[in-house]
């Protein structure tokens, strides 16, 4: 039921009232008192939040009902409000087709594994404890989260100048940024800054390739930089002032070599590029490295010499701030970097760049694929991590195999500082992948 980034998928099909009431049943009966609501632009959101708050209510759980905000403003209210964990009705970056339920606690982190699976074990046994009429929980409105988000905002930036930005909200619901920003000084404009649940003015992820819009403005206009969000604004990413993307591993190593000095540690998934490491270095910092996913990145941000946690999808985590992920208060910390450091297109310059290579083969068994060529690569190469998927590093670059979890294909990863080494080992990864498939299926 649970993905690594909460329950996601079609509405009326994998998302549907009944299980949104079941949650909030299984989420009351767990004992949390008190549960912060929220929803993000879609208009499915409003049925879900009304389901979700009646199983809470059913079971007992007061419910704070902060209506339609960001992601990370919600998650922020949680520890705010002395609330015992909160619920986001949102897909985050999926298409308008799609709704889900994301749960969080007053940390700021998402629920990890086992709390997910006591919710889980609850809706599948339907396993629920209702309340006496006289016992039910309460619903009630707040309307200062996101005064209370922006407000720790302003506090966690420091604008020594006032950058002209371009803030490209895709419909969604993260408009504190606009009204942080503006406030700070910085000259504002917007791009899709209306609330629209279909996404009308690009698709609510922000790629290279959704942000053809910004990367065009920013670059015909005397913006100093350009910011981008997914629909709940959990997600951040940028285009320099010439309006050139910046590349999400770039995006990464700059922040994380502000965050850390040295003996510090750095969280980021088992893909991540040799450029973060290499950034790190040269501010005594290393990286740990953890599964891909955004809640995996948070919890190892819970050690206490990790000052930092990122993921090159855009999500970005400063844990002595929220260990949510937290779109506007990445674009504020960017936009102190650009005001304090220069033009952003000479911080990414600064950054190394190596040769990546990419794919994803398809194959009839992924399990067995990858139990084949996990005992293939432990046979062949000393430095081996299985942490997700197999991750093998050599003394010219690494290469990943990993299952999808969604599609019946294994992906695959290289990188290396020169191309030839990529080549090599992209193709090594490949290979290894090819023969693992037809041996685990009795074909030599």
């Amino acid at each position: 039921m649970f993905g690594t980034s909460g329950i996601r998928g079609p509405v009326g099909e994998t998302v549907t009232t009944e299980l949104a009431l079941s949650v909030g049943r299984a989420v009351g009966s767990e004992g949390y008192d008190t549960v912060v609501l929220g929803r993000d632009v879609r208009e499915s959101g409003l049925m879900l939040s009304d389901a979700v708050a009646a199983g809470l209510c059913e079971c007992g759980t007061d419910v704070i009902d902060v209506g339609l905000e960001a992601t990370p403003t919600v998650a922020r209210a949680v520890g705010r409000y002395d609330a015992d964990a909160g619920i986001v009705i949102t897909a985050s970056h999926n298409p308008p087709t799609d709704n889900g339920l994301k749960l969080w606690t007053p940390s700021g982190k998402a629920f990890g594994p086992a709390r997910r699976d006591a919710i889980e074990r609850r809706v599948r046994e339907d396993d629920y404890e209702c309340s006496r009429w006289d016992e039910l929980g309460q619903r009630r409105r707040r309307e200062s989260a996101r005064t209370h988000h922006a407000a720790e905002l302003r506090d966690a930036v420091d604008l020594e100048e006032t950058p002209s930005v371009v803030v490209d909200l895709g419909n969604g619901a993260g408009g504190v940024t606009t009204t942080v920003l503006a406030g700070l000084g910085c000259h504002v404009r917007t791009l899709n800054g209306q609330p629209d649940g279909a996404f009308p003015g690009r698709p609510s992820e922000p790629t290279k390739e959704t942000l053809e819009a910004l990367s065009t403005f920013v670059g015909e206009t005397d913006a100093d930089l350009g910011i981008a969000h997914d629909g709940d604004a959990d997600r951040m990413l940028a285009v320099d002032e010439t309006g050139t993307f910046v590349p999400k591993d770039a995006l990464l190593a700059i922040f994380a070599s502000r965050a850390a000095g040295t003996g510090d540690r750095v969280a980021a998934p088992v893909d991540t590029s040799l450029a973060v490491d290499d950034a790190l270095a040269a501010v005594g910092a290393d990286v740990t490295r953890t599964k891909v996913g955004d809640v995996y990145v948070a919890e190892r941000t819970t050690e206490a010499d990790v000052v930092f946690g990122g993921e090159p999808s855009g999500a970005w985590i400063w844990p002595e701030e929220t260990r949510c992920p937290d779109g506007p208060l990445a674009a504020c910390k960017l936009v102190e970097l650009v005001a304090s450091g220069g033009a952003l297109s000479e911080l990414v310059d600064a950054i190394e760049r190596y040769p990546i290579r990419r794919d994803s083969i398809e194959v009839p068994d992924k399990a067995a694929t990858m139990e084949e060529v996990t005992r293939q690569v432990g046979r062949r190469f000393d430095d081996v991590e299985t942490l997700d998927g197999v991750r093998v590093e050599t003394d010219a670059g690494w290469f990943l195999v990993r299952a999808s979890g969604t599609e019946p294909v294994v992906r695959v990863t290289a990188e290396a500082r020169a191309e030839s080494d990529a080549d090599r080992l992209f193709e090594t990864a490949t290979g290894l992948v090819r023969d693992a498939s037809r041996i685990s299926r009795g074909i030599e």
